[in-house]
């Protein structure tokens, strides 16, 4: 699946490309020589077996990159409403608000004030999350008896969609939002006209294949590894190496098309986990706690699902052109907020700005002194913040080396937070999922 770390390198090719042709008409060609580089370098860690690394991968790791994803989630989001109200949100009499401009350019100036546009994409956003989140809660409902509560859970997103779409498309309906638009002239399947690449452009592809390799190696492998975590009690064994080199082959296919990248993601993938387990609820102190009894292993519901995906593309491009943007965007945050329960990092957080008597019974919290406990979250923030600020702000060419710093959290756990906190407390803070 695509997930947003890759769409923020795409973005990054998308930009340095430009430094060969302004019109943008050499990405394609760039996008395919990153891709199969990328390719190449993910089938050699899987030939020589570089996931072994991940051992030295604790959880700390797993989940700041998580709350990472989470977060690209959230920013993207938030950065798609600044700009709709940016842009939109100005009345008409601005237009004689003008500071030294000319009146000819002034005249032939093009200005497009809608301020209901912005404002209906807030509220078509809100709606979806809402909804979404709603749905998602009713499991911990008292209504029906647990297996509907879970079923009805489990269709969160479709109605989420469905809700935003239709308050965007019906109830607002005299209000033309942007909608989801395809391309319709270029194939599916098309083998794109490239154009010949120079030596640097080459020499730039190849490095920018190896950065986004690291984003692969690691945001594939945690995922697996968070999915395979003991608290999961998966029988099946797993197959780092495997699905490396699958991914690669995937992605070289792919990158001759011109089409999106995929690898496992997050928070897809333990979303994907939860919804086949059963769960166990315990309330102990007033304070509930959840418990994987059995996961269904199967491999039916990820064919059936992908095949759905590929059947999508029939709906293109009605009734997808009927779907407002804001309701991806909403999307987009009801999957960060969902998946926030699943990281104790988040847990920790929250404590932090709660009463010490009223703190959940966790393991932790009996083993380790509360400065200790908010002193390790803050530390985590704190990577957590440098990624960001790597990832979101900056140049191009500073955010093309984001993946380094995702790689460079291993050996921050492993070396430097043993020398700030003793072995014992980060065992109880660190250890087993």
């Amino acid at each position: 699946m695509t997930t947003i770390p890759i769409v923020i390198y795409i973005k990054i090719i998308y930009i340095i490309s430009l430094n060969w042709d302004e019109n943008g008409d050499f990405f394609y060609t760039f996008y395919t020589m990153v891709g199969l580089s990328n390719a190449f370098f993910l089938m050699i860690y899987a030939i020589f077996g570089a996931s072994k690394i991940m051992a030295y991968c604790s959880r700390s790791t797993e989940e700041i990159v998580g709350l990472f994803v989470s977060t690209a989630f959230i920013y993207d989001s938030v950065k798609y409403i600044i700009s709709e109200f940016d842009t939109l949100f100005c009345f008409d009499d601005a237009k004689d608000v003008m500071v030294n401009i000319s009146k000819r350019a002034a005249e032939e100036a093009v200005y497009e004030c809608d301020p209901n546009k912005p404002l209906v994409s807030l509220i078509v956003v809100l709606i979806t999350v809402y909804v979404g989140v709603m749905i998602f809660n009713f499991k911990y409902s008292p209504y029906l008896n647990a297996d509907k509560r879970v079923l009805v859970a489990d269709y969160a997103l479709v109605v989420a969609v469905a809700a935003g779409s239709f308050v965007g498309s019906y109830v607002f309906r005299k209000i033309e939002l942007n909608k989801f638009t395809v391309d319709e002239n270029k194939g599916l399947f098309e083998i794109m006209d490239f154009m010949a690449p120079n030596g640097t452009s080459v020499v730039a592809a190849i490095g920018l294949g190896f950065m986004m390799s690291i984003l692969f190696f690691m945001e594939t492998n945690i995922s697996e590894s968070i999915v395979s975590n003991p608290a999961n009690k998966l029988e099946k064994g797993t197959s780092f190496h495997m699905d490396l080199f699958v991914t690669g082959i995937i992605n070289a296919i792919l990158s001759v098309f011109c089409l999106p990248w995929v690898h496992g993601g997050l928070p897809h993938s333990p979303l994907h986990v939860r919804a086949l387990a059963d769960i166990e609820e315990h309330v102990e102190n007033g304070h509930l706690t959840e418990n994987v009894v059995y996961v269904r292993e199967t491999r039916l519901t990820t064919l059936i699902s992908h095949i759905l995906i590929g059947c999508s593309v029939m709906m293109i491009p009605k009734p997808i052109d009927m779907i407002p943007e804001a309701v991806f965007y909403g999307l987009f945050i009801y999957l960060a907020i969902t998946s926030l329960g699943e990281f104790q990092m988040w847990e920790r957080f929250v404590l932090i700005f709660t009463e010490q008597t009223l703190y959940p019974p966790f393991h932790y919290v009996r083993k380790v002194p509360q400065k200790i406990i908010h002193c390790f979250t803050l530390l985590q923030l704190l990577q957590l913040g440098a990624l960001c600020l790597v990832s979101f702000g900056g140049s191009a060419y500073l955010k093309m080396f984001f993946p380094f710093v995702i790689i460079l959290l291993m050996p921050i756990r492993e070396k430097v937070l043993p020398t700030l906190i003793s072995e014992r407390h980060l065992s109880a803070l660190d250890g087993e999922h």
